[in-house]
């Protein structure tokens, strides 16, 4: 558990059916509902993949943000990061950058070499921050352009 000067901050894979439901409904929140990424839901097969992590980021014991993390079929050692999402309230509590640093974690911990992820353009620099770098040509998912990206997980 992370502590910072106003909350105690826990990044984990959901353990519950709640903290699943809970983990879904974020991701709902900000890519349906704020963001208008996606009509209905941003659920897609991964999610049913028992391969996927889904990782709840709890902000003083409740679930204020997610990221979905999978080892990548074709390449041994290579994972994709992606939903991230946080919750507007939590986004000045510092929620993604441990959430961000957990899934490359775990992915490099799993045996992963490499982590790529499709990242909105208002946050690469974020991403850049935590040491990804740009990994091709921005790209336009769900009529998002975004920014393929990548990490080395054995560094």
């Amino acid at each position: 558990m992370l502590r910072t000067a106003w909350v105690a901050v826990e990044c984990r894979p959901a353990a519950t059916p709640e903290e699943l439901a809970a983990h879904h409904a974020v991701r709902h929140a900000v890519f349906v509902t704020d963001q208008r990424v996606f009509a209905e839901s941003d659920r897609d097969p991964q999610d049913d993949n028992p391969r996927t992590l889904h990782v709840v980021g709890m902000v003083d014991d409740v679930v204020g943000g997610t990221v979905r993390l999978f080892p990548l079929d074709g390449e041994p050692g290579l994972w994709q990061g992606d939903r991230l999402a946080v919750l507007h309230e939590h986004r000045l509590r510092g929620l993604g950058e441990p959430l961000v640093r957990y899934a490359v974690r775990t992915a490099a911990e799993l045996g992963g070499r490499r982590m790529v992820a499709h990242v909105q353009l208002p946050n690469v620099r974020f991403f850049e921050r935590l040491g990804w770098h740009h990994d091709g040509d921005v790209e336009v998912y769900a009529g998002v352009p975004h920014q393929p990206m990548a990490i080395d997980l054995q560094r």
